[in-house]
């Protein structure tokens, strides 16, 4: 979906709100395996995902930990770097050639501040985020590894096509060979 066609779905907007919202993105094409924001840095980008998969991630004790998984229609910001301005600790890597449509923050805060629905989109948005945030934190806590797993397969079962398993058994927080044997199960 496209950037305009996913904030209609949220919110309506008129042909001229929309035509100032297209022309606020800027497009961006990254490879497969490219590093768009590396751990510990700071950005004040906000992305769409109009195509393709990307995760966060961070590093923990040397080892690469995935956080989450954002597939298209997903929009991300550095909630660290832009709202307390201090370094994100999580990185983002394109795990497949993707298409992003990406602002500054403060050029976002601006159409929100001048098209209305745009701030009701930003709010729309944010509650999704802490959704999926939320249900993650609950994952962890309460379910086993069979259970995360399986809450994965029912709510977004493209990601076991589309990423690496080592990424996928991170995710889920354990071993590749408890992943194995897990999804030999099914």
């Amino acid at each position: 979906m496209e950037l305009i066609e996913y904030v209609n779905s949220k919110v309506k907007l008129t042909p001229e709100e929309c035509d100032a919202v297209d022309k606020a993105f800027h497009v961006e094409h990254h490879c497969k395996g490219s590093i768009l924001i590396q751990p510990d840095s700071l950005s004040q980008k906000v992305m769409f995902i109009e195509k393709g998969l990307l995760r966060t991630f961070y590093v923990f004790n040397d080892k690469d930990i995935t956080h989450f998984f954002f597939d298209e229609n997903s929009l991300l910001a550095t909630i660290e770097s832009i709202f307390f301005n201090k370094p994100d600790p999580y990185g983002r890597q394109a795990l497949e050639d993707c298409v992003l449509r990406t602002i500054h923050f403060r050029e976002f805060a601006k159409l929100t501040n001048q098209i209305v629905n745009m701030k009701e989109f930003a709010f729309l948005v944010t509650v999704d985020v802490c959704k999926l945030f939320a249900d993650r934190i609950f994952s962890l806590q309460f379910q086993n590894a069979q259970e995360r797993y399986s809450n994965l397969l029912q709510t977004n079962p493209s990601i076991l096509l589309r990423a690496p398993l080592g990424y996928i058994a991170s995710y889920l927080g354990i071993t590749q060979q408890t992943l194995s044997v897990i999804r030999s199960k099914k």
